[in-house]
């Protein structure tokens, strides 16, 4: 190449990484050897994000390239620039070494001529050019880059990186003159630093560029291929490796499609009321129907929140919800008028720890219808709990090791099967962060369950204590009624031409009507004593 030719191509090279990278730059393809990189189209835009903003954020599939992307912008970046410093960290340095590697092997294969920079220093994690330009693979410890100027950061794999925003936090001042990064992951679920981060720029309020890259954005990539690929993955594996759902990855446990729904619903409350305006109505009480309130209790100035639920038992519609920080004695106050509010509603409190000092407010304040554990409405005549006095029956719900699965699995049953009716933000957000953690249902680290106990108190209470024992009282009332008692054998009964129902005599019903008889023949005509199966009434 002739020297002119040289210094027309370093020039166009040196200004863009695209033209660079589609005509010089041959990465090692795993079936066919060392190959051309050829952009496709959406790598293509992903490098002109790199030159048009100082912060890019992608949430991608899996095999899409990236990394080599990156690799290769990486390359132009030293190559071309003088004096650049480029830090790649990850959770693993394996993983960031993944890209150094990649660097490696773009050096290797550049044409001689186009060496205006070379590597004078190439190890295990690291390379330094002649210009004075460098780029280093390093773990995400808690003093990475803080004492160096950064000319380029990049978070490969950045949702699962433990402890990030304090990262974040200690390496932006490193890109303060005019430093850039690029932040790239599959997803990992929700409520983490790189989901928010990512949430954050699609609404514009940080300086991050957003972009989403599927299987579906691969050229060479089809139906078929994504259904041999998945054949045997988990629909979570499927969302997080080639989907890029942020939901569907997280292993919550209410599943994404349940969230989604419930986040369908979502309106804003009637009126938000009370000494900090964070009990939120959607409807007020109307006459003669149940409710019931579930509440979960925090000290009040801590990390979690004091939170109750109101159900309305005829139709499993929240329409109240709370939470806030208040002390336990207040909250105890508060609870009592919403319980009164809403005709007198089964209030059940969680009882454990900060629980006791509420209830000790409530029968203070002698609240008419707390839930004491053990103690059910009659089947038969649907009256109310009893509130109870001994001190062996502390009023409440205990939630502990074997009650919080029930609960939680009864919350997930009526949100699946769309029997609950919620309409609240600030449940749908909890329940985005809700997951399956070392076999524990828990909040990710810095986030809260607490809205999401006090519905499944709630929810669990309407069914065990309301729901179970109406059908259990229709059922044994359409029993009763439908038991007659008649003297004739099943012969007599059966030449009647009658069904099975014309042998009882309607007024030998044990429902308000005069018995003829208390026994039944059967075929062979022996009498039954039946007497035990109807009250003396």
């Amino acid at each position: 190449m002739q020297k002119s030719t040289v210094v027309k191509e370093v020039l166009e090279c040196g200004r863009s990484p695209v033209y660079f990278i589609n005509k010089y730059v041959k990465v090692e393809h795993p079936l066919r050897g060392v190959i051309p990189m050829h952009l496709y189209d959406y790598q293509e835009e992903i490098v002109k994000d790199f030159i048009a903003n100082r912060f890019n954020i992608i949430n991608k599939g899996r095999q899409m390239g990236l990394s080599t992307t990156i690799a290769a912008y990486i390359t132009w970046m030293i190559m071309f620039y003088q004096n650049k410093n480029v830090l790649v960290v990850a959770t693993k340095i394996e993983t960031a070494k993944n890209i150094i590697d990649k660097v490696k092997i773009v050096l290797k294969n550049i044409p001689k001529d186009l060496f205006i920079a070379k590597p004078i220093t190439d190890n295990m994690h690291s390379i330094v050019m002649s210009n004075g330009s460098r780029v280093k693979a390093s773990t995400t410890s808690k003093d990475v880059g803080r004492s160096e100027a950064l000319t380029l950061l990049v978070v490969d794999e950045a949702s699962h990186v433990d402890g990030l925003d304090e990262l974040w936090a200690g390496l932006y001042p490193t890109l303060s003159r005019g430093g850039r990064c690029i932040m790239v992951s599959t997803p990992n679920g929700t409520g983490n630093f790189f989901h928010k981060t990512y949430v954050d720029a699609e609404a514009n309020v940080n300086e991050f560029k957003a972009r989403t890259i599927t299987w579906r954005d691969h050229p060479e990539q089809s139906d078929a291929w994504f259904a041999r690929v998945t054949k045997n993955m988990s629909p979570q594996k499927i969302a997080q490796e080639y989907e890029a759902s942020f939901i569907a990855s997280g292993n919550t446990v209410i599943q994404p499609e349940d969230i989604a729904y419930l986040n369908m619903s979502v309106k804003d409350p009637q009126e938000r009321i009370g000494i900090d305006r964070n009990i939120w109505i959607w409807e007020q009480a109307e006459p003669n129907e149940q409710y019931i309130i579930g509440a979960d209790i925090a000290r009040g100035d801590g990390n979690d929140y004091s939170t109750f639920h109101c159900l309305k038992v005829s139709s499993w519609e929240v329409v109240a919800e709370y939470k806030g920080k208040l002390p336990p004695e207040i909250f105890g106050v508060m609870l009592d008028g919403m319980g009164r509010k809403y005709n007198d509603a089964l209030l059940a409190p969680e009882n454990n720890n900060f629980g006791y000092s509420v209830i000790l407010k409530l029968k203070e304040l002698n609240y008419p219808n707390l839930y004491v554990e053990g103690k059910r409405r009659n089947a038969f005549t649907g009256t109310s709990l009893e509130v109870l006095t001994e001190d062996d029956n502390l009023p409440g719900f205990r939630t502990d090791m074997n009650s919080k699965p029930l609960i939680l699995a009864k919350l997930e049953e009526v949100i699946r099967n769309k029997t609950l009716k919620c309409y609240s933000t600030r449940l749908v957000e909890e329940l985005k962060t809700f997951r399956w953690l070392n076999g524990k249902a828990m909040a990710e680290k810095k986030y809260n369950d607490d809205l999401i106990i006090s519905l499944a108190i709630t929810a669990w209470l309407s069914d065990t204590t309301f729901a179970v024992n109406e059908r259990a009282r229709d059922i044994n009332m359409a029993m009763l009624n439908a038991i007659g008692i008649d003297s004739r054998s099943w012969k007599d009964a059966k030449n009647t031409g009658n069904d099975v129902a014309s042998i009882f005599n309607p007024q030998s019903s044990i429902h308000g009507y005069q018995r003829k008889s208390q026994k039944i023949k059967t075929v062979h005509g022996e009498e039954i004593d039946m007497s035990w199966v109807i009250s003396s009434g």
